[in-house]
């Protein structure tokens, strides 16, 4: 199915299609290789978006891979969705260090302490703090990332990287 088509655009109709019971396998073949189509596609459900300048004997290895069960894109549209999603995915660290970002200094060394698992008696004594300001900085940090449990904390600390 092309994206642009006169009446129904290629999308809308997929969409439409592949809402169906008994949905057929939507391959998309189209001159118009934009990150947006590609994603509405894929998004919608083909398994397919292949680009008009495929050659022919590719075109039917296409048809075949998809009939197995398997998904075909265009090797030019593969690296560029691949490229897309190692630049804008941050790794497990990345998106780790940024949540922790929002703390303060204070709520930093509390909660590198927290990950190496200090009792709240124990941090006090290490950053020469009071226990009920210790609890203070355990609560206001949990909160402020949206955390239940002291656990989950250590693990976001782990997950940067950082202990």
């Amino acid at each position: 199915m092309d994206v642009r088509m006169p009446g129904m655009d290629g999308l809308t109709t997929a969409g439409r299609l592949l809402r169906a019971a008994g949905a057929p396998k939507v391959v998309m073949l189209t001159t118009f290789d934009l990150d947006e189509y590609v994603h509405e596609a894929l998004r919608l459900g083909a398994v397919g978006f292949l680009l008009k300048d495929t050659p022919p004997r590719e075109l039917i290895a296409a048809v075949r891979t998809v009939a197995a069960g398997n998904a075909m894109l265009s090797p030019a549209v593969l690296k560029r969705l691949i490229g897309s999603f190692v630049h804008k995915a941050p790794s497990r660290a990345e998106a780790a260090r940024e949540r922790l970002a929002a703390l303060t200094a204070r709520e930093d060394d509390v909660i590198r302490a927290l990950a190496r698992g200090l009792s709240n008696a124990e941090i006090g004594r290490e950053l020469k703090l009071s226990e009920p300001t210790v609890k203070a900085h355990v609560s206001r940090l949990l909160a402020k990332l949206g955390l239940a449990y002291r656990v989950q904390a250590a693990i976001l600390v782990h997950n940067a990287d950082l202990s």
